[in-house]
């Protein structure tokens, strides 16, 4: 068996036309839809992107124990099973530059081999000495400007000058080098390749080309970073960031378009499988919000695109699958597709048994932000239940890399350090239990600071699927909390997760 695992971040699921999205023409992904089985319910794990690719190596979830840090001595990863136990030869292919910074530098070291694209966002690829600030300070808009040393913005502004002609983005890059591998490889057998692309993730840069469709007139500075947090711009500025993102969704259909290509021209449908996902969504605006990481886990968040293809399960494509799934349990689904057993460790559910019309073996499906709400959802309803006071609670980070995404732990953060039994989550391995402070370089970026609202809030899915108002009905949130309750066990949440937002059951939970 030979694997293609194509991975974007920040695809709206909403956006595109197999799940009903008509603004951005996408007719790559309605081939796509045509060859798989595309998933109905899909939902997201660990937020944001690199919490979640840990959740997608390692088929556990990780966002009640730990904030973005990297993949863990005690973790167990599919791509390092796969090549021990089935010799299955695993090779990453990413402009993903987070992998290389301290918080994820330990995530491409567990695939065999792999390839590093420069130049997405805040990259620090390009040197420049004595950047000509004033004229760069006109061509672009004053939110994504800065001229800090070692600022994301900054850093963008002087990659993209490098970045002009359309085979030099590095989402571009990353698929010629995909298809190299497919050219190379396609008619071996025993491999699995990620294709991996930053985009759509902001700053919406895409090549002028595919822009055109969505021109809003705009004749301002470049205008593509939305800032995170509550929409406070004018409306041409909102029209002109939304299209930019459209711009570049068009630019990751063309690039899906040629993978296809490449499938059609060796014919590797008959013995290649194919999926395609993303992390998470975006917000471009709904419910008066910018992006993630500030507000509540909406559905155009937590509800993600999965397309599959399987070449034993030919006479499913075309078809949908209605139950639920989510990002941990693609670790157990790659294993499948190369025979290969799924370790104890893992709480992934492979879902080809899904694709022969099998029920799901979730009955909810929990996801959440570290030090922010813990959520919920049945397909039908979500719950997002916040601690009564997201600064004054009691949290813990659990770790053996003490690592944030660009720095170490401060040695404020460490000194009140302990070395704890953390049982199953970290395998019996005892690891830092360090208390989170105000002060902690993660609080205000991705943390319990960040956060623009703290409001538990009950949604019905079916009759409200914009989840615009919030509803009571206290038969339907017992439900859910009890779901919610259960999978913190599986998970081995820590005793404190509970108190942080089921103070009165920690009695209960001390004698579970």
């Amino acid at each position: 068996m030979k694997t293609v695992f194509f991975l974007l971040d920040s695809l709206n699921r909403h956006l595109l036309s197999p799940y009903g999205g008509t603004r951005i023409a996408t007719p790559n992904f309605d081939r796509l839809a045509s060859r798989c089985v595309t998933f109905d319910k899909h939902y997201i794990g660990s937020m944001p992107c690199l919490p979640a690719r840990r959740d997608l190596l390692t088929g556990r979830q990780s966002f009640l124990h730990r904030s973005w840090g990297p993949i863990e001595p005690f973790d167990t990863c599919f791509t390092e099973v796969l090549g021990e136990q089935s010799g299955i030869c695993s090779h990453l292919i990413t402009d993903h530059f987070h992998y290389w910074e301290d918080g994820g530098a330990t995530y491409h070291n567990r695939y065999d081999s792999y390839e590093f694209i420069r130049g997405q966002e805040g990259d620090p690829w390009k040197a420049m000495i004595q950047p000509p600030w004033e004229r760069l300070r006109e061509q672009y808009h004053h939110t994504q400007f800065s001229t800090e040393r070692g600022n994301y913005k900054a850093q963008n502004i002087v990659n993209r000058d490098s970045i002009r002609e359309e085979s030099a983005f590095p989402s571009v890059q990353v698929v010629s080098a995909g298809l190299d591998f497919l050219k190379q490889h396609g008619q071996s057998d025993n491999w699995l390749v990620q294709i991996e692309t930053f985009d759509p993730h902001e700053p919406f840069h895409a090549p002028e080309r595919f822009k055109e469709a969505f021109d809003t007139g705009w004749e301002g500075p470049v205008l593509d970073w939305p800032r995170y947090g509550r929409v406070e711009d004018l409306p041409e500025e909102c029209e002109e960031l939304r299209a930019n993102y459209y711009a570049t969704v068009a630019l990751c259909d063309d690039l899906l378009g040629r993978v296809l290509d490449e499938f059609d021209a060796q014919n590797l449908w008959e013995d290649t499988a194919l999926v395609v996902t993303t992390d998470h969504g975006f917000l471009l605006g709904e419910h008066d919000f910018w992006a993630k990481n500030r507000q509540n886990i909406y559905e155009e968040i937590a509800h993600i695109p999965l397309f599959v293809h399987d070449p034993r399960r030919a006479d499913k494509a075309g078809s949908r699958c209605d139950e639920l799934t989510q990002t941990a349990d693609l670790a157990a689904t790659f294993l499948d597709l190369h025979d290969t057993a799924v370790p104890d460790r893992m709480a992934s559910n492979s879902l080809l048994p899904l694709m022969d019309g099998l029920a799901s073996t979730r009955d909810a499906c929990l996801y959440g932000y570290f030090g922010g709400a813990v959520n919920v959802t049945d397909g039908v309803h979500s719950y997002h239940r916040f601690p009564a006071d997201l600064a004054s609670q009691e949290i813990y980070q659990y770790t053996l890399m003490p690592t944030h995404i660009f720095n170490f732990f401060t040695a404020e953060e460490l000194s009140a350090a302990a070395l704890v039994e953390a049982g199953d989550y970290s395998q019996g391995t005892p690891v830092l239990k360090v208390p989170v402070i105000e002060r902690s370089p993660m609080y205000n970026v991705y943390g319990p600071g960040a956060l623009l609202e703290d409001e538990t809030r009950l949604y019905d899915l079916a009759a409200d699927p914009g989840q615009t108002a919030a509803v009571e009905d206290p038969d339907v949130e017992a439900r859910m909390i009890e779901s919610m309750k259960q999978l913190m066990k599986d998970m081995s949440a820590p005793p404190e997760a509970f108190e942080r937002v089921f103070p009165a059951t920690q009695a209960m939970v001390d004698k579970a």
